[in-house]
Parts: structure tokens; sequence; C-alpha cells
């Protein structure tokens, strides 16, 4: 009887298991409208991959490459990083705006260690660059009182890195444009610049890419500085500064900070994105700060509350190992100095592998004019190449870049650079 029992409790499961098991009519998806997105930049370097030519060169790629064309970590950051773990440091979490130590490393950096700003000045670690524009975003946002009766605008240059449009319409900006690059030129358009500013409703805000303009390379002068804040302080706007390249720019961080410290020193009270990925090449790391310049401690004691309530609901708090790692480097003298001669070093091998582009061009015998490769400035440069010459140089060189012409000078090698110059030769004349 028992066995009898066993085998019906078998059968039923075998039934049981069938009846989950038999074909059922599926859902519609859910996704199916989902349209296909446009390649991401991220689309040149499978490109680059999927190519077997032995020489085949990625200028697509914005980080830091050295001479041997491989990935870099910086001696100080090595050093840094083993002084951390050798601290055996637990792995509770940071406070909302970040470990303190970096914060004000941070801020003494971009502002200066003595600035008047920093007593008063609301910071707070972010997940890198991008994070700090979009926790500067929503503070625009929802804070910046703009003009009535307008939606809340961010003026950005035309063109700009291409991430800024999407981070601050996704924190609920409307994104407008202002001049900034001339294609005939090759360079600022900076009548056409002051113009925009002058034009716009009063009260606008515009975003300043403090040094090293991504994707152009072109920075305005010290004295085109002083103009453009005349007419920013002229026609009552506010700005938003984005320091992504502070020393890796020039080799020297006070004078990439010049356009900061000096709208400071007028009066302003800017916002600031800044990044450590370039400047210490903690890419991965996601190292990144965002601050207000306040009136005075209570505003900025105000301000901090609401920049707290803008990060809990986005990632509660920051990662602490590349932040311990920066915050080692920029609180010890030592390590700073040292970390300070490896930044001009790669920006040095930068702006010489900008030379030895221009003078292996020139040497082939080209009709144009490449003196925009040595002007411009920092890892990114605008070649001047129009998209069909990019195709080319991509399908029957393979030398990858943008199609706008952008070439990530970091992947110019001692190696390479003549073949490069050989291929822009042929495919512009």
């Amino acid at each position: 009887m028992l066995s009898v029992l066993r085998l019906s409790a078998r059968q039923a499961g075998v039934r049981r298991v069938a009846a989950f098991a038999a074909p059922t009519t599926r859902l519609a998806s859910s996704w199916a409208n989902v349209p296909q997105g446009p390649p991401a930049i991220l689309g040149i370097t499978e490109a680059f991959k999927a190519d077997s030519f032995a020489q085949k060169i990625n200028l697509g790629v914005g980080a830091y490459r050295d001479d041997a064309g491989k990935p870099y970590v910086l001696p100080s950051v090595r050093e840094a990083e083993d002084k951390v773990i050798a601290q055996r440091l637990n792995k509770e979490y940071a406070g909302i705006t970040g470990l303190p130590d970096f914060t004000k490393g941070a801020a003494e950096l971009a502002y200066g260690a003595d600035s008047s700003a920093l007593d008063r000045l609301a910071i707070t670690q972010s997940i890198s660059g991008t994070g700090a524009l979009r926790i500067g975003g929503a503070f625009i946002e929802r804070f910046y009182p703009g003009g009535e009766g307008r939606p809340k605008e961010i003026y950005i240059p035309n063109p700009s890195w291409a991430n800024h449009g999407a981070i601050f319409k996704d924190a609920g900006l409307t994104v407008q444009k202002y001049r900034y690059y001339n294609p005939d030129t090759i360079g600022l358009d900076f009548e056409g610049l002051l113009a925009d500013v002058r034009a716009a409703p009063k009260g606008s805000v515009f975003l300043l890419h403090a040094c090293a303009h991504n994707p152009t390379g072109v920075d305005p002068t010290q004295e085109q500085w002083v103009q453009i804040e005349s007419a920013i302080r002229e026609s009552g706007h506010f700005v938003f500064f984005d320091m992504a390249y502070q020393g890796f720019a020039s080799g020297d961080a006070a004078f990439d900070a010049f356009a900061l410290r000096y709208f400071v020193e007028k009066g302003h009270e800017p916002v600031l994105a800044q990044s450590f990925a370039k400047n210490m090449g903690l890419y991965g790391e996601r190292v990144g700060a965002f601050s207000v310049v306040c009136a005075d401690a209570a505003e900025k004691k105000r301000v901090d509350s609401q920049i707290k309530i803008i990060v809990r609901p986005l990632y509660s708090n920051p990662p602490v190992h590349g932040a311990r790692i920066a915050a080692e480097i920029l609180s010890s003298p030592e390590l700073k100095e040292k970390w300070l001669g490896e930044v001009k070093d790669m920006a040095d091998r930068i702006i010489a592998m900008r030379k030895l582009l221009r003078e292996n061009l020139e040497s082939l015998g080209s009709k144009h004019n490449w003196s925009h490769i040595t002007s411009q400035i920092g890892m990114f440069a605008y070649t001047g190449l129009k998209p069909e010459q990019m195709d080319v140089l991509a399908k029957e060189h393979s030398v990858y870049a943008t199609r706008d012409g952008r070439i990530s000078v970091a992947g110019i090698t001692s190696a390479n650079v003549g073949r490069l110059a050989e291929s822009i030769f042929k495919v512009t004349g």
C-alpha cells in the first residue's frame, strides 16, 4: 500500500512538472519599441580592435597613453596607494559628501590654498567629473532663480564635450549653445562668443571649460578670459566651470586654474566640477568633486544640506579607495610635488607629440597650415579634417578617431607619428 502511495505521489509530481513545462503564449515585450541608439565613442575602440593591421592607430580614446602606447599609472599614485593599503583601513561608507581630506585638497588645488573662497565653499566628492556635472545640473535646476517665466537654461559651447548636453538635459535643464569654435580659422570664435554672452537673457547660466577645451583643444588666452569675465559680469550671468584637466593642460596647475580663480577674484560665486581622472590617471576610480562658492558661512551650511539631499537618492555615498589615494597625494607636500612633476611630464609629452606631428606634416610638403596643431592645448586636437576624410583614414589607413576630426594626441607616439602624418597627408593633399 505504501509503495502504491509513493508511486501515486511520483506520478502526480510528473504531472505537475509537465503542467509547468507546457508551452504557453509569450507575452508581448515591454521593450519592443525601444529604438536602437547611435554608437557611442567606444565604437571606435571596437573597430580598432577588429582591425588586424599591425600598425593600426587609435586616436579616439580619451585616456593618457605613454610613448609605447600603453596605459600609464603615475608613480606617485602607486606610492600613495601602497600607503593607503598599508593602513589596513576599513570599508565603511564615506559620508554623503565624501572624504573631508580629499575635498579639502581638491578645493585648495582648484581655488588656491590662500583663496578667500575656501571658508565659504560647499563641496562634495562626486563620481568623477561626470557625477559632479550631474549634481551641479540638479542643484541649478532646483535652486538657481534664473529669469522669471523662462525654463531653466544652461549655455554650453558649440562644440562641447559630447556628454554635457545629455547630463544637463537629464538634470531637467534646457540646453542652449553659444559660439565657440570657428572652423574657418580652426580657432576660437571670440567675437561670436562675446556676442552670444551679451545677447543671452540676463541671468543665464554659462558653462565654461576652465582649460584644455574638449573637444577642440582651443582655449582663450588670459587676456581673452578677462574680456569674457567682463561680458558675463555686465550681462548678469552665472558661471559653471568644468575643470577636467587641471595641470594636465599646460603642465602648471595654477596656470590652468587661472579662469576660475580670476572669476572668483572679480566677485563671481561660480559652481565647479572637478575630475581627477586625467591628471591623476584615476580613470576607473571615478574621483571628482563639485563645489559651490557661497556668500558666507550661513549660506554654505544651507547649500551643503541641499547638496546632500541631491546626492542621497543618486548614489548615497561616493567610493572611498580612489579618494583616499588622491587625498594622500594632496595632503603630503612630498607626494604632491612628485605628482605635479609627473603631471607636467605627461603634459610635456602631449606638447611634444603635437610638435612632432606638425613637423612631419610640414616636412612632407603639405600645403595646409598646421599651426593649429601646436597652438591648441590638452589631450585633444581638432585637426580640421572633414568626416569623409576621417572615414578614409579609418578604412584605408587604419587610423581611428571621431568623424568630427578630433584626435586624442595621447594616442600619438614617437613610433607612429610618422605613419600618422603620412596618412593625414594622403587624405588632405
